[in-house]
């Protein structure tokens, strides 16, 4: 018979009890870089059609030659013996080829991006075996964008795609303007991401005085209206849920003295942003630690991580406690820091295991020390998905690393006396994937 699911589970019940909620708890994944067709896609598919500038991306060669995959290649056939330039010559296909030989043929496909991929081959029902990308090709040819994204979303069990719509981005720009109910895809929400604006203030002003939003070089009170103009329009039209921006480890709030950009860029937060922001009852998403083209050759394989400031993160939130704050650090040394911060401010949700901790030892030793600071108050991961196919992976590997954390942690308050059910596991899952995240956005 069924377990009753308000019945104690034995501590030898349970690691199963968690595994399967974990698995069948429908995701909103809360941050990725995914768009639904109405963006366009660059790959030929069953419908013959294909937009070279779309932003949609799926497939295998897009899989393949995904950054993580060309920063890896170059570690076992080094610049010296084939330049960056050569690579980046290549077409898609060919630079699928040239990372499929050399990571997944003639060596073990051991690491997590590469087995990621592996996953995802397998989920879908391909062989994951093969020693060419044709039999991968043949396949993905055959599928049809819009039934394909419910295929994926179906298998990732995932519930809700949360994009990224960078405003300063011309090619999205001009697509958000051109077709007006692009965004209105039921699996898909917006996010108003707006780096420029706080990085690089002057072109920022001088690219929205463009567009009918007059700003000046040097930030002063009229600037700040148009820009909260601006910021209230694009949320309008994007029905945006959230507004993003990525910052380097440098970033620091106050701004340090001297630092000219970060005073205009710290105004324009102060008086721009978080206002609207507080207004609209919209969290403000910082996601914090990127070093951008360490290695230029690599392109967008070149990024690096470097240490973040909390206190920033704690000002901010202390100073402007009728705001909303979403945080994911990228450096492995400020998370537990960031985990204390949080338990002062009830306005900061962390989230996620970001980029270069997505990875089976960071994930279970960060959630396992958030659960411990925090209880189930935080969000868990998120996929920040940039090829649709990889929500397959990165869902299925980190609702298991993330349900063994959470088997351990009832073992230890069963053995308390406590009782553990089968509802109070499937109420934590459903908080951790779902509705922490879904609550934010919305109280």
């Amino acid at each position: 018979m069924p377990q009753d699911p308000l019945s104690p589970l034995s501590s030898a019940e349970i690691p199963a009890a968690v595994n399967a909620a974990f698995v069948h708890q429908p995701v909103w994944d809360m941050h990725t870089h995914l768009y639904p067709p109405t963006f366009g896609t660059p790959v030929t598919n069953a419908t013959g059609q294909m937009d070279p500038n779309g932003h949609m991306l799926w497939g295998v060669d897009e899989l393949v030659t995904y950054h993580y995959l060309v920063a890896e290649v170059y570690r076992v056939q080094p610049a010296s013996s084939f330049p960056y330039e050569q690579f980046w010559q290549l077409t898609r296909a060919q630079q699928a080829d040239h990372i499929w030989k050399y990571l997944f043929v003639e060596r073990t496909p051991i690491s997590e991006a590469c087995r990621g991929i592996l996953t995802t081959l397998q989920k879908l029902g391909l062989d994951p075996n093969e020693k060419t990308l044709a039999p991968y090709r043949k396949f993905f040819s055959q599928q049809k964008p819009d039934a394909y994204i419910d295929r994926v979303m179906q298998i990732a069990n995932v519930k809700t795609i949360t994009m990224t719509n960078p405003v300063f981005d011309d090619n999205e720009r001009q697509r958000w303007l051109g077709a007006p109910d692009i965004g209105n895809d039921p699996r898909f929400r917006a996010v108003l991401r707006i780096d420029p604006l706080l990085r690089d203030y002057p072109a920022a002003a001088g690219k929205i005085s463009t567009w009918d939003y007059p700003a000046a070089a040097k930030p002063d009170a009229e600037s700040m209206r148009q820009i909260r103009r601006f910021l209230g329009d694009w949320l309008d039209r994007q029905k945006a849920i959230y507004v993003a921006v990525s910052l380097p480890p440098e970033f620091r709030y106050p701004a340090l003295p001297g630092d000219a950009l970060g005073l205009a860029g710290q105004a324009v937060l102060e008086q721009a942003v978080l206002p609207v922001c507080a207004e609209r009852k919209l969290p403000f998403a910082m996601m914090i630690g990127s070093r951008l083209r360490v290695q230029p050759g690599l392109r967008d394989a070149g990024d690096m991580v470097g240490q973040a400031d909390i206190a920033s993160v704690v000002n901010l939130c202390r100073d402007f406690p009728k705001n909303k704050f979403l945080v994911s650090m990228l450096p492995r040394e400020n998370q537990h820091e960031l985990a204390v911060a949080a338990r002062k401010f009830s306005n900061l949700m962390i989230f996620g295991c970001w980029w270069f901790l997505n990875n089976p030892s960071l994930v279970d030793e960060i959630t396992r020390m958030r659960v411990e600071l925090l209880g189930t108050s935080f969000v868990p991961q998120h996929s920040d998905a940039r090829i649709l196919d990889q929500l397959v992976y990165k869902w299925d590997h980190s609702r298991r690393w993330i349900a063994d954390v959470f088997a351990e942690k009832y073992q230890d308050l069963a053995a308390t006396g406590r009782h553990v059910t089968q509802e109070n596991i499937q109420r934590d899952a459903r908080l951790l994937l779902h509705d922490n995240f879904a609550e934010y956005v919305t109280r």
